[in-house]
């Protein structure tokens, strides 16, 4: 086979013996809006991307009484204050909505209501607030965590507190507003299968429920993973030790390979939390332990961008640090391979201390809040884009009957190697399998002959 020429469409042309370099994904980070507590404070919760394109989310405080808001967001960072929460309908929500089958969003409050114990509600379109159920201790009160709308209509969420044995419980929400407690976790975790969930649930395909709770489980009280059947059936799965992670605040995001994925906000090999892998066999993988100058403490749940990559939050830790020796709080993305890369460290200035996961929207940005910093001290959102630089050849070599064709890559990102023997063909041919690159570049092989020649072309997969 005689080389006559070596493409990217993307780049052009290189020949053999082009210097190597690194080449890593731009982060464009742009600070959208700065609370200013009479438009809402600690905004601890993330955005939805509602139907019509814009953002919604809730802060825990400020507002005209100062017990939190619902506020909206274009696309642009402009923001219109919904609802002012009121103590009687609701007070301090912590987690974010999630929109309806109807177009209306639905939430938790913390506190508040009838019986100071937190609430769900409904807001329309029209900003139009109803208060479907009042929580009471009894019961289960003070939800951190947001709804999961279930695949058959009716919600499912978590309170952090309260139920028959105190350790917060599992409810399902109707259509016809009746709640339905489905677990009540004992807080002296006498079964050993944890109490105190912080998180919101997540469905998997087979109508199961998945979560976390932040104590308990069998290994000193650490917090554990569990599954629920909607029946009521409930196993507890896992218990965490604390070298493995520690204390889950966030739940569990379900990712492309089957598998589950979250945070730990303590625990690992530096104490400082961890990310982790759940397979549906009950076997648990540390991804990556944060160390603090690269974050501590996440807080939040990941989501998987459309890369394939893992997008999360640290609420604590990074570059910069505080009057108090810790950090702002970091943006990370990771690897699935668990190769972990700091995007972002606040510097209070942009945020400060990061609590809730962030949101890819439909054009490929995320966005997020933070709960601390920004101009006025009372929080942020903000937008972060990753832009991934087009791959090109290095170099081209031939060593017996074996060609060399070198790249350089974006650590995490897929690459497939195509080829043709003609430049009027239309179609190109796959050279191998694609390939995640591990390194700053990567290289593939192809054996010399039969073609008389080839034309190569290395392709960025989405």
């Amino acid at each position: 086979m005689r080389i006559t020429k070596v493409l990217s469409v993307i780049t052009g042309v290189l020949v053999s013996g082009a210097a190597a370099f690194q080449v890593q994904a731009a982060v464009n980070f742009t600070n959208l809006f700065s609370f200013s507590q009479t438009n809402g404070a600690f905004a601890s919760a993330g955005l939805v991307q509602a139907r019509d394109g814009n953002f919604y989310g809730t802060t825990a405080f400020g507002g005209s009484g100062s017990y939190g808001t619902i506020f909206q967001m274009t696309p642009s960072g402009a923001v219109t204050n919904l609802l002012s929460f009121g103590n009687t309908n609701g007070a301090g929500p912590r987690a974010g909505l999630v929109q309806g089958a109807d177009g209306s969003f639905y939430g938790t409050t913390y506190n508040g209501g009838s019986n100071n114990a937190g609430t769900v509600f409904q807001l329309t379109t029209n900003a139009a607030l109803t208060t479907l159920t009042t929580f009471a201790l009894g019961t289960g009160g003070h939800p951190l965590a947001g709804l999961t709308l279930g695949q058959d209509g009716n919600f499912y969420g978590t309170t952090s507190f309260g139920g028959t044995n105190i350790g917060g419980t599992v409810f399902e929400l109707m259509t016809n507003q009746t709640v339905t407690t489905l677990v009540s976790f004992d807080v002296n975790n006498s079964a050993n299968t944890g109490n105190s969930p912080y998180a919101a649930l997540v469905q998997a395909n087979d109508g199961s429920l998945y979560g976390t709770t932040e104590l308990g489980g069998t290994n000193g009280g650490y917090g554990t993973i569990f599954k629920l059947m909607t029946n009521g059936t409930f196993a507890s799965l896992y218990s965490f030790s604390g070298t493995n992670g520690a204390n889950p605040y966030a739940g569990l995001v379900r990712g492309s390979d089957g598998n589950f994925y979250g945070t730990a906000f303590s625990g690992g090999a530096n104490g400082y939390g961890t990310v982790f892998r759940f397979a549906t066999d009950g076997t648990l993988t540390t991804l990556a332990s944060f160390g603090n100058t690269n974050g501590a403490n996440p807080q939040a749940g990941l989501v998987q961008g459309s890369d394939g990559n893992f997008y999360g939050t640290t609420s604590a830790g990074g570059a910069y640090t505080n009057q108090s020796g810790l950090g702002y709080g970091t943006i990370f993305k990771l690897t699935t391979n668990g190769t972990l890369t700091t995007l972002v460290s606040f510097d209070g200035t942009n945020g400060a201390s990061p609590q809730a996961a962030l949101v890819q929207s439909v054009d490929g940005s995320f966005y997020g809040t933070t709960a601390q910093g920004g101009a006025n001290g009372y929080g942020t959102v903000f937008r972060l884009s990753v832009i991934v630089p087009p791959p090109s050849f290095l170099a081209v070599a031939a060593t017996g009957g074996t060609l060399t064709l070198t790249w350089s890559a974006t650590v995490g990102q897929s690459y497939q190697m195509l080829y043709k023997t003609n430049l009027t063909q239309t179609v190109w041919n796959n050279l191998n399998s694609s390939l995640v690159a591990t390194n700053f570049v990567m290289t593939t092989f192809d054996v010399v002959g039969p073609d008389p020649q080839r034309f190569y072309q290395i392709l960025l997969l989405p």
